[in-house]
């Protein structure tokens, strides 16, 4: 996570770490100690009792949170184990052979099986979890959970269906230590129930065919109507699936279902989809120029979506041929000319995008700005990010927008704390942020590769390539999520100043670029937010070819910002300041903590504007008090960085300090 101040920090006593630190850690011992065991055949009364009463203490729960005001204090954070990744499955699930509940062993991946199942009972939806009670053919019943990726647009997995065909089951130990079947990766559970459509459908070249594919239809409107739109994409899809055999369409209806879904595409920010159907929905007939005309807007609207400015002016453009003087076509297009201009100039009217930021909308509409940057070897530390041009002080050097921003104020914020039992850490995750990238690369899996080329710990046997089964999923390693954005999301800030402290969520967001920048304690270059676009300008003269560095952590005490290094990135920095500080005593460090602490309280409680002369001079007091804790031998040419704060505060030349 980057250096952006958020509004919460967790502090945990030493009690309380040890208490997390066993609780988590328990598990993985468990599950080491009964691998490969055979599952016990359990009470399956015990189990729904276990559900029900799980059910009630969340609804007690529920019911007391609603009775909190609002910005008060929330203690409760979902805490959870990592450091045991495995790969999702890549099997099609034709290709998997079937297993019974009865088969299942302690602590073992199946692979090359499937467990067919159905839900008779309620899902418990929690923070980071839903579970259930399944029942196999043979009535036998077990418990049922995925963990973190649990629904997807705002509806439960569990909860969208009654029967789940589960691949290459997971079955574990939870972290209270109860046997269940767990899933990780949104893939490897295929769901359905009687609303979904059958296996079984009609042959396309008969009457009844058309029927059912107009009904779906049907079903498909009403549901857009009522804004349902998975249920309305479910059934354009059935549709499709009774007009269209082997991609060959067989009636001009499927026209209009591809139109219509291209629609729900856009609505639920689908946007591979989207442009795919909106081209497939083109007629090229003389007498259905307006039903063309749609198509091109939506196919314009979905490359727009993916940041192609290029290809949705060009859509844009085409739509206009068929429909001169279209109002929506018109405004389309010259936003995306204006997008191509800040790509291309990196100009901005950085006022009009101030001005339009709220709350509700923080995400900014514009192009990043890249032309200066290039990503390059970086000796020993991975990948970075260089200069193709010299850049002058307080010149741009980089404006990205987000790949996606998890804001603190919105519903799907989710902070939570984990055990890692690679290296036996704790550490604060954004979640949220987890959640919201998986299922952007699921509706949009174009993007998979620009985002799993991001540095982590962990590498999937599926890496970045795209993995499609015959369910039309992509196959996306949510623990190879996890580690990108632990190594590299960003804190842009809490975006809503009136919300409460509440250390279960916080704004966090994904930069791809910005992400190969490395660390430097004394950086070229500096960042700032606006909504979610992130502007980097140069902090001195950049060379050609220089590579561009930021501070990943700017506490100014040494011994705060190497901890942070260490356990957020994994790495110890020895540039010359961090030298420099290793080598002032214990005593220095501390005496210089303290001024640091009171200049703190002097800058808060006094404005410089108007100051009379007794305060400056006991600024430049504090001032002098803390250069004095510094070598000058072994600070040559270094910042200073405690001073800064104080700096800011005096007038004119500090360089005496």
């Amino acid at each position: 996570m980057a250096s952006t101040a958020q509004r919460h920090t967790v502090f945990l006593t030493p009690e309380e770490d040890d208490r997390v630190r066993k609780t988590l850690k328990s598990r993985l011992q468990k599950c080491e100690e009964f691998a490969g065991q055979p599952r016990m055949s359990g009470d399956s009364k015990s189990r729904l009792s276990q559900l029900i009463g799980a059910s009630l203490m969340s609804d007690f729960s529920d019911m007391a949170g609603e009775e909190e005001e609002e910005g008060a204090n929330k203690d409760a954070m979902s805490a959870f184990a990592v450091g045991q990744p495995y790969p999702p499955c890549t099997t099609s699930l034709r290709d998997l052979e079937p297993m019974k509940l009865s088969d299942l062993r302690l602590h073992t991946h199946h692979r090359g099986r499937v467990l067919s199942v159905k839900r008779n009972v309620a899902v418990l939806n929690l923070k980071a979890t839903s579970w259930t009670v399944v029942e196999d053919a043979l009535g036998e019943t077990e418990r049922l959970e995925i963990l973190l990726h649990k629904s997807t647009h705002g509806q439960d997995i569990l909860e969208s269906g009654s029967t789940y065909k589960i691949k290459e089951p997971y079955f574990t130990f939870n972290d209270e230590g109860e046997p269940t079947l767990r899933v990780d990766h949104p893939s490897d559970i295929v769901v359905s129930s009687e609303n979904h459509f059958d296996t079984d459908i009609p042959n396309p070249s008969t009457t009844e065919a058309e029927k059912t594919a107009k009904q779906y239809k049907e079903k498909g409107n009403a549901a857009l109507k009522q804004k349902d739109l998975l249920q309305a994409h479910a059934s354009y899809s059935q549709g499709l699936r009774v007009a269209t055999v082997d991609g060959a369409t067989k009636e001009d209806l499927a026209y209009d279902l591809y139109r219509n879904r291209a629609h729900v595409n856009l609505a639920l920010e689908r946007f591979d989809e989207a442009k795919a159907d909106a081209l497939r929905a083109l007629l090229d007939r003389e007498d259905q120029k307006e039903l063309d005309s749609k198509a091109y807007y939506r196919a314009g609207s979905a490359a727009y979506g993916l940041g192609a400015y290029q290809e949705a002016k060009e859509y844009f453009e085409k739509q206009l041929m068929l429909m001169p003087g279209e109002k929506l076509a018109v405004s389309s297009l010259s936003r995306a000319e204006a997008r191509l201009r800040e790509q291309a100039t990196g100009v901005y009217n950085f006022k009009k995008i101030k001005a339009g930021l709220s709350t509700a909308c923080l995400g900014v509409d514009a192009a990043s700005f890249t032309s200066n940057v290039k990503v390059g070897e970086s000796g020993g530390r991975g990948r970075g990010l260089y200069s193709t041009r010299a850049i002058d002080e307080g010149e741009i050097v980089l404006c990205e927008k987000s790949f996606r921003v998890v804001w603190g104020h919105h519903r799907e914020a989710l902070t939570a704390m984990t055990y890692d039992g690679r290296d036996e850490k704790i550490r604060v995750i954004p979640a949220g942020l987890n959640k919201a990238i998986v299922e952007k690369l699921r509706d949009n899996p174009s993007q998979i590769q620009r985002v799993m080329d991001l540095y982590g710990d962990y590498r999937s046997a599926v890496g970045k390539q795209l993995v499609v089964t015959d369910e039309s999923t992509p196959v996306i390693d949510t623990f190879q999520i996890h580690d990108i954005v632990a190594r590299n999301a960003f804190g842009p800030g809490q975006a809503s100043p009136r919300r409460g402290i509440d250390i279960s969520s916080g704004s966090a967001g994904l930069w791809i670029l910005a992400a190969y920048i490395n660390h430097s304690c004394t950086p070229n270059a500096k960042k700032e937010f606006i909504g979610d676009l992130m502007v980097l300008r140069a902090t001195r003269k950049i060379a050609v070819g220089e590579e561009i560095s930021h501070s990943y952590d700017e506490s100014t005490d040494h011994n705060s910002r190497a901890t942070a290094l260490m356990t957020t990135w994994g790495f110890q920095c020895t540039c010359a300041l961090c030298i420099a500080q290793r080598a002032d005593s214990p005593t220095v460090r501390e005496k210089r903590r303290e001024l640091e602490s009171e200049t703190h309280s002097f800058v808060q409680s006094h404005s410089p504007v108007g100051a009379k002369r007794i305060t400056i001079v006991q600024a430049r007091r504090l001032a002098r008090a803390i250069g004095d804790t510094y070598d000058d031998e072994r600070y040559n040419n270094l910042p200073r960085t405690a001073l800064s704060e104080i700096q800011k505060w005096l007038p004119g030349d500090h360089s005496r300090f």
